[in-house]
């Protein structure tokens, strides 16, 4: 079977940091400070979900930032990955593997990160032509036991698990040998930005920044 190619952009995003922060944010106009604060911490790689009504506007304000990389989750559609990139994204993150989100984004030269949690899920991205998944919902459907067992037959895949993921758990992910980053919701809480307490944001960056991998 010929080598993926789908994956090697978002592969080497996944190499910048060990952790993604998963940004819900709730007001655009904190996304600019928030994300300097995350860059600026060591964490240059976010993903801000399409959860809320500005997520478009936010992607626009954190696109220029120096040393960012930022990108579109929760991308459900072919009009999702167009908008997203339209606004700046770099990349998209999606729950699961469509035809329609695969073509979209393939003909805007968007990069995708697309979720799975099965072994037959995996095995068709891998066909696909990715060799770099999102594990979705990560804890729920078998985490580190899952990841394991997916690497003895599939030891060419690598996964950024994400969902249910936490400051206490990440570490032992992180131990996996087919585990590039994670992805973490936990880093910037909404009502930390809504309070505007980047601090308090930029030292759980910090720590997620230092984290080491397997």
């Amino acid at each position: 079977m010929t080598r993926p190619t789908r994956s090697d952009r978002t592969r080497q995003l996944a190499g910048l940091a060990p952790v993604i922060p998963v940004l819900v944010i709730p007001d655009a106009g904190l996304a600019a400070d928030l994300g300097r604060t995350l860059i600026g911490a060591g964490l240059p790689v976010l993903e801000v979900t399409l959860r809320t009504d500005g997520a478009f506007d936010a992607i626009r304000a954190m696109a220029d930032l120096p040393g960012g990389h930022v990108g579109a989750g929760t991308v459900l559609t072919a009009d999702d990955a167009r908008r997203a990139r339209d606004n700046g994204a770099t990349f998209a993150v999606s729950p699961g593997l469509t035809d329609a989100i695969v073509a979209a984004c393939d003909e805007i030269d968007l990069p995708l990160l697309p979720g799975v949690a099965t072994a037959s899920e995996a095995m068709a991205a891998r066909e696909y032509g990715f060799d770099m998944l999102k594990l979705f919902p990560a804890e729920a459907v078998g985490g580190r036991a899952l990841l394991k067992a997916l690497s003895g037959p599939l030891p060419q895949l690598s996964f950024c698990p994400t969902g249910g993921i936490t400051p206490e758990t990440a570490p032992d992910y992180l131990t996996l040998p087919n585990v590039a980053c994670v992805g973490g919701s936990w880093i910037a809480p909404e009502a930390d930005q809504r309070a505007r307490d980047w601090t308090a944001i930029g030292a759980r960056a910090r720590a997620a920044a230092g984290l080491t991998r397997g």
